[in-house]
């Protein structure tokens, strides 16, 4: 029988931790040699009690020895390593954990016993386990290079001679690929999957049936590269003798697994405006990159136009300001700023992903195949920020409302920077939670004017809850002038409606 946590919610927060760095710290702050199985759980109870839904625990699975060489020799990589970590030594290299050697834990954080104590630790605090599955290919060193090469891409010896950077020998001799997305170099510490390979599909969803008895769900790295007419425009010359698949992997994968694990989660990293069609195939949540791209360097009014999507999509979409691919928001957006984007991205539909580190500050982005971090010093009045904004989401008008996008309209003739305000509402029966937020540099002003049926016949007091403050305004006023607003650059308020 499945084994679940709290019944699933919509609109749930993720937190996203690098599995090598929460163990770190957690055995220095306890002592011992912690493991996935041993951690307390106060631990999990603070982080629901927070306001969390989910715990991605990213870069769980055993790691390779060839990973590890080639981020030891990547001339880049060690680049990254000297800005993100300076000092560090060759034992801090533990190589990447998206080149996967084999869907069990890496023996630094435990054993697959430990995998289950740790979901079952967390399902008892409220929280559902997140693990990663990356479908587009697994360590160049994986034991299937030797004892299946016919799961992998590839390739004759004169095209590894012509094109060294996408191919390599095993030691069988074999020439597979190095895998790749089509619009960049080959990862070379990879070995790349053929996915019009039946044999290859068939044991890629074993690995998932697996890994679904040990979690609740699986983040799916770069989850549109194994599509089929991805794949073909990638791979096409590779595999134009063997028939492309009648039905996407996708398809058949999240159906099977789905049969034995109904509410189990499927998470998928996702671009190129293909998030809707893997929606279609039974993804739960597609990344919403789009949102990040406009949050990072558009005004407003572009905000807006980009959140009149259908609502089935946009409760599927991960919203993000930050995660382990895109640099620390600190530094991305500024300070200020990156707190205007956390109000957005926290408080549309969907799925809202918070990075380790994101709410104390943290400026400097960590390579994933490292697994040591430098201390920065937490800056707490961002931490305090973050702790309203998470206990504004875990009501139950978030989770279980209606949302409905809101139209500012200006505060007086010839004022224009009512287009710098966004403004949405959750709502059930009379009670709601209005948002708004001032995204742009620009002191503005407008006015926000509330459905009429949520409009009482008393007058109505607003609380802010990023700053407690009160205000009260008349029925007639509401319904005449709209809700004044008068925000400074990047400010935001979280109206919570009074009783």
């Amino acid at each position: 029988m499945e084994k679940t946590s709290k019944t699933a919610v919509n609109n749930p927060n993720l937190f996203e931790v690098n599995t090598a760095l929460l163990l770190g710290r957690l055995r220095e702050e306890y002592g011992g040699e912690m493991t996935l199985g041993t951690i307390p759980q106060e631990v999990w109870k603070s982080l629901a009690l927070r306001g969390f839904d989910l715990l991605w625990c990213m870069g769980v699975w055993k790691r390779s020895k060839g990973s590890r060489t080639s981020a030891l020799l990547h001339s880049g990589l060690r680049k990254d390593y000297d800005t993100a970590l300076p000092g560090w030594s060759e034992e801090d290299v533990i190589g990447s954990p998206y080149a996967v050697y084999s869907y069990r834990p890496d023996p630094r954080f435990g054993t697959k016993e430990d995998l289950e104590k740790l979901k079952t630790g967390l399902n008892d605090a409220g929280l559902k386990l997140i693990l990663d599955f990356v479908p587009n290919h697994l360590a160049l060193d994986h034991p299937w290079t030797r004892s299946h090469p016919e799961y992998f891409i590839q390739a004759k010896r004169g095209e590894m001679d012509s094109n060294p950077d996408m191919f390599f020998a095993t030691k069988n001799k074999d020439i597979l690929a190095h895998g790749r997305d089509p619009y960049f170099p080959s990862w070379k510490d990879t070995v790349q999957l053929n996915y019009f390979s039946p044999d290859a599909r068939c044991a890629l969803t074993s690995e998932l049936l697996e890994i679904a008895h040990y979690a609740d769900g699986v983040r799916c790295d770069m989850a549109m590269l194994v599509l089929n007419s991805v794949f073909e425009k990638t791979w096409g010359p590779f595999v134009k003798d063997t028939p492309q698949p009648a039905q996407e992997f996708w398809v058949e994968t999240i159906d099977k697994v789905k049969q034995l694990y109904p509410s189990f989660i499927f998470i998928a990293e996702a671009y190129w405006d293909l998030e809707w069609q893997l929606q279609q195939m039974g993804f739960d949540y597609t990344y919403d990159k789009k949102l990040y791209d406009l949050l990072t360097g558009s005004p407003a009014m572009e905000i807006h136009n980009h959140l009149w999507a259908e609502s089935s999509y946009q409760s599927k979409s991960v919203r993000f300001i930050e995660n382990h691919d895109e640099p620390r928001a600190a530094t991305a957006f500024g300070k200020e700023k990156s707190t205007a984007a956390a109000v957005i991205a926290a408080t549309l539909p969907g799925l809202h992903l918070f990075h380790d580190g994101q709410m104390e500050g943290t400026t400097l982005k960590q390579p994933v195949q490292l697994q040591r971090q430098w201390r920065e010093t937490p800056d707490r009045r961002l931490y305090r920020f973050y702790d309203r904004l998470l206990h504004y989401t875990k009501g139950d008008l978030t989770h279980r409302g209606t949302w409905k996008l809101i139209d500012p309209a200006p505060a007086w003739e010839d004022n224009q920077t009512y287009r710098n305000l966004l403004s949405w509402i959750w709502y059930e029966d009379e009670q709601f939670k209005l948002i708004v937020v001032n995204y742009s540099p620009e002191h503005s002003q407008g006015r926000v004017y509330l459905p009429r049926n949520l409009i009482h016949k008393k007058p109505m007091v607003f609380h802010d809850a990023l700053t407690d403050t009160l205000y009260e305004r008349k029925p007639s006023n509401l319904i005449s002038y709209g809700l004044y607003i008068d925000l400074n650059p990047w400010q935001a308020h979280l109206f919570d409606l009074e009783a």
